[in-house]
């Protein structure tokens, strides 16, 4: 017998399907069990045919029952083992979203690469996305665009990367990727041989990818300009990533000669450097420093860089300049993939550049930036600087700080959560552990306010002084 609810907000014959399929579930309506014909169970159930209708059509297409003609509707052979018993509990949706919203918060949260809303230029996109949408542009949002990215945004990205990093290329060269992740999970699909040195420490996403993409990884350390050239040298790779204008993590700036060097060995082996650029935007007491692309007369560069870390990394838009040796090999592979960032942010982000709109962001969030910067610093050296170092400062989003009291960098993090202040561990970042002083963390501001800033470096000179 079915019982049906007229008053429910579920459909009739989503009532009417849901308990024929459990009976036929549970055995109630065995193998070759005839269901009631429509007429009967509409007249039943005092509802229209239709309805019974569309709940029959639903189990035959879910392959619960066959419907032939003269014959009427037969329950077919289902193999119970494998179902879902349909008495079994039912998740409950209330309560699993409680606890995905229950997480481990804290009130002074100094996380790397998140940013304050209160900068986003959330006017200026929706007017923009407004125009689009209501522009004869928007018919691109029903079709298949460039493959590449849309032509007039990597025109801009170009104009942008001469003006700013002394990137010189064609527009056919880049290709928008969702992130700078996204573009160098691109770049390790274009090299047959699978070995690429990587700086240690360095990203640790980034290494991820390599081995995602079965690279073996050859670390090399880092000297106190940059990576350490002999090391490089004696490895044999055809590849080298790294993030020559502010290392991640440790925030150094590779020299002009160590990159002419770096150039040197690349044009000398065959070899290709990754030019990771993540935040070369943000400088606070220097102009942005010329990239290695800039540079390069023999196409060994291949440059990453994405608009994550000055405006948004929720819009997961990134880009990658490729070397026309390699941008043959990208045409003839990858012809028929399609852009992976949705083209109705594609648009407005080209109008963002196109009328001004980003030069005049990255000249007001550097600024924003350069005050939780220096309020940090400040803060820093007047309650600790005796017994701390700091690493990386005058650019980025983010220090490290390593801290000459005796704890390890666990035992850091565990006082900071004791005073409700969250620090990050740097350990993630080595591949040699060993050559790690297990007494630093990573603190990143550009989500707090100056005044949390002040008052969670305070707490943290009290937890572990």
């Amino acid at each position: 017998m079915l019982i049906i609810d007229k008053h429910s907000y579920e459909p009739l014959y989503i009532q009417i399907y849901q308990q024929l399929k459990n009976k036929i579930i549970s055995g109630e309506l065995c193998e070759g069990s005839v269901l009631p014909s429509i007429r009967t169970l509409a007249a039943t159930l005092m509802v229209a045919r239709n309805t019974v209708d569309s709940a029959y059509q639903q189990l035959c297409s879910e392959g619960y029952v066959l419907g032939k003609v003269g014959s009427g509707y037969k329950v077919q052979k289902i193999d119970i083992p494998n179902m879902v018993h349909p008495n079994a509990k039912l998740l409950d949706f209330t309560n699993v979203v409680e606890e995905v919203q229950v997480s481990d918060t804290v009130k002074y949260d100094f996380q790397y690469g998140k940013l304050d809303i209160a900068n986003f230029p959330l006017r200026i996109w929706r007017k923009l996305l407004n125009y689009v949408l209501l522009s004869d542009e928007v018919r691109g949002i029903t079709d298949y665009n460039e493959k590449k990215g849309d032509l007039a945004l990597r025109i801009q990205i170009m104009k942008y990367l001469h003006e700013s990093r002394g990137v010189i290329c064609r527009p056919e060269q880049i290709i928008l990727c969702s992130g700078a992740m996204s573009a160098l999970s691109l770049i390790c699909k274009l090299f047959d041989t699978k070995t690429v040195a990587i700086e240690d420490p360095s990203f640790d996403s980034a290494r991820e990818i390599f081995v995602n993409h079965g690279y073996r990884l050859n670390p090399v350390s880092l000297a106190s300009d940059g990576i350490d050239l002999e090391q490089l040298k004696v490895l044999d790779t055809k590849l080298l990533y790294t993030t020559p204008s502010h290392q991640f993590p440790t925030g150094i700036v590779m020299p002009i000669n160590k990159r002419l060097h770096l150039l040197d060995w690349a044009n000398q082996n065959g070899a290709y450097i990754i030019e990771d650029d993540y935040d070369s935007e943000l400088r606070y007491n220097s102009r942005p420093i010329p990239s290695i692309h800039s540079l390069d007369q023999n196409g060994r560069v291949i440059y990453i860089n994405s608009f994550s870390k000055a405006l948004a990394p929720g819009l997961r838009m990134g880009f990658v300049v490729l070397p026309q040796a390699l941008l043959e090999k990208y045409n003839f592979n990858f012809s028929n993939y399609n852009c992976s960032i949705p083209w109705l942010e594609q648009k407005v982000m080209y109008h963002f550049m196109e009328q001004g709109h980003w030069n005049r962001f990255l000249n007001k969030i550097s600024v924003s930036n350069k005050r939780r910067h220096d309020i940090l610093i400040s803060t820093i050296n007047s309650q600790m600087s005796k017994h701390t170092t700091i690493y990386g400062k005058n650019a980025g989003l983010h220090i490290l700080l390593e801290v000459d009291n005796g704890m390890s960098e666990h035992e850091l993090i565990e006082a900071a959560s004791q005073v409700d202040v969250k620090v990050y561990p740097v350990s993630n970042y080595w591949i040699n552990a060993q050559n790690y002083s297990n007494n630093m963390v990573l603190i990143g501001y550009s989500s707090l306010s100056e005044d949390e800033i002040l008052e969670g470096i305070v707490r943290l000179s009290s937890a572990w002084f």
